[in-house]
């Protein structure tokens, strides 16, 4: 079994350091433009910030993975391309990329600039990866977190390439890269635009003894003043359904899966990641250490490994192990 590799995310010049710091083996981010999947305003990384941070982070024996996961306009592949071609020239040490035709340019343009294929891709079976793979020289694919333990043990049996999942952090519970909620409310996509419920679209508002959410011209949830308000995402909404009200595809909930850390290892899992590019220092210093913690354990052979307690810092104050444990499957 070889060593388990802890990905973390860095949304800032700020967040990057404080992930190196706190024992990141690689930190992922993007550019500051729409070519990656956290296209927020005053998150990301211009050119000078992302040769700055590599610098930081190979004199500390930490990898970049440059985030160019979201797919081109039609007719207009240009900024793309020209991440592509600054993420290889600034020397990062990988590109995780989502789209066909960026994976192509990146093969034919870079072959020696390491791929990776996002989990944008949804590449959820052992045909898909080995297309990837064979037609762009794919060296890890992000698996989707749809996937349940036993099928990600199944998968890696089948597959060549290295596998990484997520272990931390906010849950898509549909498959990525062919979700169109955001779409459909707001006109806006997490595949196209790289943001899923864009925060100018987000309203809460007081309605009696209600804070009520919304997003677009949409009611999301409504919460009670004991309960903790959460982010108004269509897939954690709370909607009439039958005559009951309830969270239809998933609780405003965490993904935390530390406790199985030994089984994604057994499963072939190479990499591990943390999701929160869109969070602050405290989160990732927080994570990240604490994982590191629990990665080194894993590491070092310790056949179990405690839960750790980040309901601070979850959302909903609640975690869970999503998919990878989901009894009605």
């Amino acid at each position: 079994m070889s060593k388990l590799e802890l990905v973390a995310p860095a949304g800032t010049p700020a967040a990057l350091k404080v992930a190196v710091d706190s024992g990141a083996d690689t930190v992922y981010l993007g550019f500051r433009d729409a070519t990656n999947a956290r296209n927020f305003p005053g998150l990301n990384f211009n050119r000078d910030e992302l040769e700055q941070g590599l610098l930081y982070a190979h004199d500390r024996g930490c990898k970049i993975y440059l985030a160019i996961n979201t797919f081109p306009e039609a007719g207009n592949s240009g900024p793309w391309h020209k991440a592509v071609d600054d993420g290889a020239a600034i020397g990062v040490d990988a590109v995780i990329v989502a789209d066909i035709g960026l994976a192509n340019y990146a093969a034919t343009n870079h072959p020696d600039l390491r791929r990776h294929l996002s989990v944008q891709a949804s590449a959820s079976n052992p045909e898909a990866i080995r297309f990837y793979q064979e037609a762009f020289d794919i060296k890890r694919v992000v698996l989707p977190r749809v996937l349940s333990l036993h099928e990600i043990v199944a998968l890696n049996r089948e597959i060549t390439v290295e596998s990484e999942v997520f272990v931390f952090g906010g849950l898509c519970v549909m498959a990525e890269g062919r979700c169109a909620l955001s779409s459909y409310v707001t006109g806006q996509s997490p595949n196209t635009n790289g943001v899923c419920s864009p925060a100018c679209d987000v309203k809460y508002k007081d309605d009696g003894e209600r804070m009520v959410s919304r997003l677009g011209n949409f009611t999301i949830n409504a919460f009670s003043p004991d309960e903790a308000a959460g982010y108004p995402t269509l897939c954690k909404g709370r909607f009439i359904s039958g005559g009951e009200t309830s969270y239809l595809f998933e609780d405003p909930v965490s993904l935390n899966v530390a406790s199985m850390l030994p089984e994604l290892a057994d499963a072939g899992v190479v990499a591990l990641k943390i999701e929160g590019r869109q969070r602050g220092k405290a989160y990732i210093a927080e994570v990240v250490s604490t994982f590191r913690k629990a990665v080194d354990g894993v590491n070092s052979g310790e056949a179990v490994v405690s839960d750790n307690d980040l309901s601070s810092i979850a959302e909903g104050g609640r975690k869970t192990t999503g998919v990878y444990q989901k009894t009605w499957r």
